[in-house]
């Protein structure tokens, strides 16, 4: 049986399972039609060794043969998500608004080398969820260090700005439904009822200025004739000072 490992809770959550069930088998029906032929290789070819393919279901424009993300893009679905009607329903369960929709699926013995998706938290206002539709334990996300499998039928978070790695070890394809979600109410409450632990505020707005160097970077900023470059000097001095609002 497929165990999930359950994240530490006093931790800022990198990855969580949410509180959402799918029918593994329908689901099983829909990824199953696609032939070999139509699933795309994914373009980021540097990034795998061995398989790693989409279908996609929503798409800047409903094209049926673009699986790249677009910025600012109407998002539409596909001739390939008219023929599921079970992702249909998986969709439209989601009381948000989805962008990419795609199935992604990783080969026999497939890596994805560890990188980072810039912009894919909650806080950023974008989420990537995976339902997995396909899958084994043998299947195995390592994200900030730690090891863990995403179990059938369920939705997963996982924050993709954190450094992340897939094996799948199985000799089978992994099939994963991928969605990228706009952050709303609802899912800031659904992620709220799977105990979410969100990553602390940066006391100055960027994670690379610390109590260490925040001087420093002031006496630097002061040394620039620039309106914007004095302004951010105060504010960071007023940081530093406690005195900020």
């Amino acid at each position: 049986m497929e165990r999930a490992i359950v994240p530490a809770q006093h931790i800022p959550s990198s990855w969580l399972q949410l509180p959402l069930h799918f029918d593994v088998v329908r689901m099983q029906g829909d990824s199953d039609q696609f032939a070999a032929d139509e699933w795309i290789s994914h373009f980021n070819t540097g990034a795998y060794d061995q398989g790693w393919s989409c279908v996609p279901l929503r798409s800047p424009g409903g094209a049926a043969d673009n699986i790249m993300p677009v910025d600012g893009a109407a998002y539409a679905g596909t001739a390939q998500l008219a023929r599921c009607p079970c992702l249909r329903e998986v969709l439209a369960s989601f009381a948000c608004e989805i962008r990419a929709a795609r199935l992604m699926a990783l080969a026999p013995g497939a890596i994805i080398r560890a990188h980072r998706d810039a912009g894919t938290s909650l806080a950023d206002g974008l989420i990537r969820i995976h339902i997995p539709i396909h899958t084994s334990p043998q299947v195995l996300f390592t994200i900030d260090g730690e090891t863990v499998h995403f179990t059938a039928g369920h939705a997963w978070y996982m924050d993709a700005s954190c450094l992340h790695a897939v094996h799948n070890r199985g000799t089978t394809p992994r099939i994963h439904l991928v969605l990228d979600c706009v952050t709303n109410a609802w899912l800031e409450a659904l992620f709220a009822s799977a105990g979410f632990v969100p990553k602390a505020a940066h006391k100055y707005g960027d994670p690379g200025i610390h109590d260490g160097n925040v001087r420093a970077v002031i006496a630097q900023l002061r040394l620039s004739p620039s309106p914007a470059s004095l302004a951010l000097a105060r504010e960071l001095a007023a940081l530093a000072d406690g005195s900020a609002p």
